[in-house]
């Protein structure tokens, strides 16, 4: 994820910065992805301790979840995946209430700030990007709750792990 994220990172800024800023573009390329690196495998050690189940293996959890996938075999890890299904249930429905909003403010209240500042065509990329990756975002939300909740059924209907 942290490649990911220096490779967009830098290819995004590059184009509305031009080639002469590399240096810096590049610089906090790798600052903002070591950062979320950091981040992402805090929570999956956070995540594994609370599920009862090692860091490396939460990955590949969380893969089967999303793809709504095969059951795992082990009795100990169907239950560690329906406490993992549980708690991102859980942060999903406690951070509802503000994250989409925010984020609607974030993608729909910034192209006014370009407009007002003379900047129109920044204005309609920032206002179309944000409408497309919102749509995005309430769409994938609902397909992984969806998921979610259908891989809970199918673990506790099959063995009855609660």
């Amino acid at each position: 994820m942290g490649l990911l994220v220096l490779v967009v990172w830098v290819a995004v800024r590059l184009v509305f910065r031009g080639w002469s800023a590399w240096p810096g573009i590049l610089v906090g390329g790798v600052v903002y992805a070591a950062f979320l690196t950091w981040f992402l495998m805090r929570r999956r050690r956070e995540d594994a301790r609370a599920v009862g189940t090692e860091p490396d293996r939460v990955p590949e959890l969380e893969r089967r979840i999303a793809k709504n996938g095969e059951l795992p075999e082990d009795p100990a890890e169907r239950r560690a995946m329906v406490r993992l299904i549980r708690r991102r249930e859980e942060k999903l429905r406690r951070n509802r209430w503000w994250a989409l909003p925010m984020l609607g403010l974030l993608f729909f209240g910034l192209p006014f700030l370009w407009f007002a500042a003379g900047n129109v065509p920044a204005g309609l990329w920032m206002l179309g990007f944000g409408g497309a990756f919102m749509g995005w975002m309430i769409w994938f939300n609902r397909r992984f709750v969806r998921r979610m909740a259908a891989m809970r059924r199918r673990i506790e209907g099959v063995g009855g792990y609660a």
